[in-house]
């Protein structure tokens, strides 16, 4: 698949280097460099799937030594066209993310991805071991049907209100086919004041499940949902096309499923890319077991969970411990680069 790469900048992304890969089945899929020239560089794969990337990630970072790529997925975020789920699979992400390592002429770079993120980048890494030099994930996703019941059916307890709401709009009579009765809910043609009202509504059963994890998380989820008309109706078209890809994907199981994304992801390891994956223990998205079954299926990987932090880096104590792994992953100590000093005079 070859592709042309053409820069653009927008005001809200004033302090990154922004670019867009055109790719020659119709999208534009959107990227930007944070940091220093010269430092190591990482991609970051976000969540989702659908979510589109958020520069807070940013803070995980040294820029003085990491070199940084965003990368809005296909449909996501500032990539358009926006919600398209045409020409929009795992495979086709995995080889963007090949074009742009190369049109940025990195001959290899770190992958950090969260939840759908973390998936798509041991996928990645299991493809193209000769083009990362280590992975770490965050509150891991296997890509497994039992995740989607999880998410869909059993954490209805942790909503019960916001799930209804979600039944409700989806017009779902059986819980086992809320997935997808929301999938079809948001499929093009559909009736588009009910998509908005379907978008809202499976927004505000995520943000009370995320919430649900800390008592903290619900005041803060509850002063962000205000806003006036125009900004609104924006807001509602954007929920629509990231959760017209999640249920795309989803529906699929990611074009992977648990059995493939474990295999791939010991590829990788058997061809010597280091994995280190950082799982909040009170994690209400991802199941806390998922650590244990990489661990199980991945020997050398590091694995490490974080008591009493949940899903989002947003959690002070998983944002600390991934700022730590991604600075021990990939940049070599003081120590070390003093050495490496000494030996060269």
């Amino acid at each position: 698949m070859t592709m042309r790469s053409s820069s653009h900048h927008t005001q809200a992304a004033a302090a990154l280097e922004v670019h867009t890969l055109r790719t020659r089945d119709g999208h534009r899929v959107w990227y930007a460099l944070a940091g220093a020239r010269d430092g190591v560089p990482v991609a970051v794969l976000h969540g989702g799937p659908g979510s589109g990337s958020q520069p807070g990630v940013l803070r995980l970072f040294d820029l003085q030594r990491f070199r940084v790529v965003l990368i809005d997925q296909r449909g996501t975020g500032a990539s358009t066209p926006h919600g398209s789920v045409r020409h929009n699979r795992t495979d086709y992400l995995i080889a963007d993310l090949e074009a742009i390592r190369a049109r940025l002429g990195f001959a290899r770079w770190g992958v950090l991805g969260g939840s759908w993120g973390a998936a798509l980048a041991l996928a990645y890494a299991g493809q193209c071991p000769q083009s990362v030099t280590g992975v770490v994930v965050r509150g891991l996703f296997l890509t497994s049907a039992r995740e989607v019941r999880g998410l869909f059916i059993a954490s209805r307890k942790r909503a019960p209100r916001a799930w209804s709401r979600l039944r409700a709009a989806a017009r779902c009579e059986q819980p086992a086919t809320l997935a997808a009765r929301c999938g079809s809910g948001l499929q093009y043609g559909a009736n588009e004041a009910r998509q908005r009202s379907l978008a809202l509504a499976w927004r505000g059963y995520e943000n009370a499940v995320l919430a649900s994890a800390s008592p903290r998380g619900s005041a803060a989820q509850q002063r962000g949902v205000q806003r006036n008309a125009r900004e609104s109706q924006r807001f509602a078209r954007k929920l629509i096309g990231k959760y017209r890809i999640q249920a795309h994907y989803l529906a699929h199981r990611c074009w992977l499923g648990e059995t493939r994304l474990l295999s791939l992801a010991r590829r990788a390891a058997a061809a010597g890319v280091p994995i280190a994956a950082v799982h909040g223990a009170r994690d209400p998205v991802c199941p806390h077991g998922n650590l244990r079954r990489l661990s199980r299926a991945v020997a050398s990987a590091r694995v490490e969970s974080v008591s009493a932090a949940g899903h989002l880096t947003s959690d002070p104590a998983l944002h600390a411990r991934v700022a730590q792994v991604l600075a021990a992953m990939f940049t070599p100590t003081i120590d070390e680069e003093r050495s490496s000093m000494r030996h060269a005079a």
